[in-house]
């Protein structure tokens, strides 16, 4: 009511003269309607009375009254839609842009909001904090969605799983058939899984040219040089390159002192080993003899024995006595 008498009082002073509705009134009002996407001159369409000062005081049929902030004064504006954060309401008298309620981002009417500001969640036309129970809250469509997406059995939010069903891969809150890119899936703990792939240092230097484990006593042998994996590979990484390289090498032939000599006490050795070894087993093989027929052993021994007494009683000589008796 009060804007509208306010529109009346400055049509009567803008009016009386014949000028203030006249196309061209001013530089102010040439000035406002250069701004893009409003009608705010009697010029527009839209505009059905207007002031210099105020822009539209009224619009014409079908479009909406749209009171704009510029700096510290209001311009009316005339639009066939009304911008986002306000509806149309309409009237006989005329038609008004309305802003929506605070927690809405743009609504059709005072009590259905058609989209939330940020922090808010759109359930059933009102924008609400939390949702119901049995929903759960999409930062990105700002709204109050089924629990769970189908392949979670359970999850914070829309956008987030905790668990998901047999057979799935969860990832960052999202649930897979197969892993994407760079990532390999963990069948033991049903992840999706960062690849690891094989890292080697650097090569070591070549080693002393050789042959057989000698550096000496050959003129062709082989240099070896090797390098440490450091990082070992995961089962889908890329595997580890080769770790030891080996290539052909020449040398001035020259002897090796003390390398007959090493090998003839090698030799010795091995020599009384072997003796050592039939004596062992010489023995043994007499004991499996005795212990198979005792008897044959005593009456070896008792051979032995009785041979051995007659040996000493010929090796002995006889001794004469005084009464001439032989002992």
């Amino acid at each position: 009511m009060q804007l509208q008498l306010i529109s009346f009082v400055l049509i009567i002073l803008h009016c009386m003269d014949y000028t203030g509705c006249q196309p061209h009134s001013s530089s102010r009002h040439r000035q406002h309607k250069q701004i893009p996407g409003v009608s705010s001159g009697c010029q527009q369409g839209g505009c059905l009375t207007c002031s210099d000062y105020n822009g539209c005081l009224s619009c014409k049929p079908r479009f909406f009254m749209h009171l704009e902030r510029i700096g510290m004064k209001q311009i009316g504006v005339c639009m066939t839609s009304c911008p986002p954060g306000f509806y149309g309401t309409r009237s006989p008298e005329r038609n008004t842009c309305t802003k929506c309620r605070s927690e809405c981002d743009s609504c059709f009417n005072k009590n259905f909001c058609t989209r939330c500001r940020a922090g808010f969640y759109l359930h059933l036309g009102k924008c609400q904090e939390n949702c119901p129970e049995g929903l759960a809250r999409s930062d990105t469509q700002r709204e109050c969605v089924s629990k769970c997406p189908a392949e979670c059995e359970s999850c914070v939010n829309i956008e987030t799983c905790t668990r998901c069903r047999p057979g799935l891969y969860q990832l960052s809150g999202r649930c897979h058939h197969v892993c994407p890119e760079d990532y390999e899936p963990n069948d033991k703990l049903m992840e999706c899984t960062a690849q690891v792939h094989c890292d080697v240092g650097e090569w070591s230097e070549w080693s002393p040219c050789s042959r057989s484990g000698r550096t000496c006593g050959f003129k062709r042998g082989q240099e070896t040089r090797t390098r440490q994996v450091l990082l070992y590979p995961s089962s889908f990484g890329n595997p580890c390159p080769e770790i030891s390289e080996v290539k052909e090498c020449l040398v001035k032939r020259r002897k090796c002192i003390g390398v007959r000599r090493k090998n003839k006490q090698r030799e010795r050795r091995n020599r009384n080993n072997r003796k050592d070894k039939e004596n062992q087993e010489s023995r043994r093989e007499r004991k499996r003899e005795r212990e198979r027929d005792p008897g044959e052993h005593e009456d070896s021994d008792n051979r032995n024995k009785t041979e051995h007494r007659h040996r000493r009683g010929h090796d002995t000589e006889p001794v004469s006595t005084g009464d001439g008796l032989v002992q």
